[in-house]
């Protein structure tokens, strides 16, 4: 795993420290990554679909690890029906939906979409298949599935981190 490496005060994004940035489609929420990256999980439960239109796609990471550098649009909402009590951040301003926070997990997740590329990050997982939408066909990957979500950290942390 990479040893985490805390920005200096006017230190550049493209220096080392810097793993990845991302943003929402206007700009009036910006992000940068300053740690390894969880392989991404594709979730097709009811929230994700609605809250973005379709499955989710999210890597994760520390929370320490993730840092706003543009945050005027962000705006958070309780997920009424998480099995976990998160909440999702979105920008207020273009309806880019960006971060799942559970509070109780020592990460937090990122829309992959949302990161500029290349990330270097590939598909690990389907959660949530259980609620997958009628009008789609899970593809025949070979990657793990699962009925419903990890449940517990060790679970999604379990992942491979890049």
């Amino acid at each position: 795993m990479k040893a985490r490496v805390v920005l200096e005060k006017g230190q550049r994004l493209d220096d080392p420290g810097t793993v990845a940035t991302g943003r929402c489609l206007c700009g009036a929420v910006r992000y940068e990554v300053r740690g390894p990256m969880r392989d991404v999980l594709i979730c097709h439960c009811v929230e994700c679909r609605r809250s973005g239109g379709h499955v989710g796609a999210y890597t994760a990471v520390d929370r320490g690890d993730l840092a706003l550098v543009e945050q005027r649009g962000l705006r958070w909402f309780d997920s009424p029906d998480s099995d976990l009590d998160a909440r999702r951040g979105f920008c207020a301003e273009c309806g880019s939906s960006l971060f799942w926070d559970s509070p109780g997990r020592a990460t937090i997740s990122i829309a992959a979409g949302t990161l500029d590329g290349p990330t270097g990050l590939r598909t690990a997982g389907h959660w949530y298949i259980s609620q997958a939408g009628d009008y789609y066909r899970l593809a025949d990957d070979g990657l793990p599935r699962r009925s419903r979500g990890g449940g517990n950290e060790s679970d999604v942390t379990s992942l491979e981190m890049r």
